[in-house]
């Protein structure tokens, strides 16, 4: 198990360092000034963008630029964004609300999808489960956002159940409805895919022996079926975390939630690649560890799936 851990950790290095580098010269190459808007409407004295570009390492070839970024970074830090913040010190600040954002984007994903995929694989041809498979391709064919301003005004406006905005007083109660938005269609996918592999285990052949040995519907069905069936929703939701957390940029506009979704939107926007690399460099390690996590969980899912 050990072994296994640390070769997956050492695997994640070269990963991680494409992953920035990728990015890093995707974000680098974005055209247009970065000192636009800082000096207001009017456009900032040549003086300025020189000092400017001489202190942000603009005026340095990429791969120099990178390599101190790489140097930097294995010192834990991100770097100091064009507004002359820490970015690891912005993160530190919004990564613990999206965190919980996407967190309960997966609580709603993991109950609602798999049950909604469980009732309908039971009860295959029947009631349930036609509503499950139209309900869900529904919520698929709409776009979140869509989804999200719909529910905001509904829910938030027209019958006031929950605020229609967060701000900068993140409590449990203000993150339902966006926690919801944020994994809608994730909810939709796990129930799909709950319904698909259930429907498979309950025609395998192992399965018909442990009925035909005496064991009841019931311990079959989870013990059994249910457990097989959710090695794949497993990697599915696992995946899906680190996916919540870059997607949740368009939840957080929409419902004003002071996350790192809207502070990479915001270093987009102002074309500040130092704000956009860290962000997203972060976002990958999540990605990673999570995918790590989700494999050791097969091991509990399924025994003969060994991690020696």
């Amino acid at each position: 198990m050990y072994k296994y851990i640390l070769r997956r950790v050492i695997q994640m290095i070269p990963v991680l360092l494409g992953a920035t580098f990728i990015i890093f010269f995707m974000v680098y190459a974005l055209p247009g000034d970065p000192t636009i808007g800082l000096c207001g409407e009017r456009p900032c004295p040549a003086a300025f963008v020189a000092e400017f570009r001489d202190k942000h390492g603009l005026n340095d070839p990429f791969f120099t630029r990178y390599l101190t970024y790489v140097g930097n970074l294995l010192q834990g830090d991100l770097g100091t964004n064009f507004r002359d913040l820490k970015v690891l010190d912005e993160l530190k600040l919004r990564y613990p609300t999206t965190a919980k954002l996407a967190a309960m984007a997966i609580v709603f994903e993991t109950v609602i999808g798999v049950l909604a995929g469980v009732l309908a694989g039971i009860r295959k041809g029947k009631f349930v489960d036609n509503l499950v498979l139209v309900s869900t391709l529904f919520v698929i064919s709409i776009p979140i956002f869509v989804i999200g301003v719909l529910l905001q005004y509904y829910f938030g406006l027209k019958w006031p159940i929950f605020p229609a905005t967060v701000g900068s007083d993140v409590t449990f109660y203000k993150l339902i409805l966006p926690a919801f938005v944020l994994g809608s269609a994730s909810i939709a996918y796990a129930a799909r895919l709950t319904r698909t592999n259930l429907v498979e285990n309950l025609r395998a052949d192992y399965l018909r022996t442990a009925v035909a040995k005496g064991l009841t519907r019931r311990r079959t069905l989870s013990i059994h079926a249910l457990r097989n069936s959710l090695i794949p929703v497993v990697t599915f939701i696992g995946a899906d975390f680190g996916g919540l957390l870059g997607g949740a940029i368009v939840t957080e506009r929409i419902f004003n939630i002071q996350g790192v979704g809207g502070f990479l939107f915001t270093g987009i926007r102002n074309r500040d690649p130092v704000s956009v690399v860290g962000t997203v460099t972060v976002l990958v390690l999540v990605f990673l560890i999570a995918n790590l996590l989700v494999d050791l969980l097969y091991g509990v899912l399924d025994p003969r799936i060994s991690h020696d």
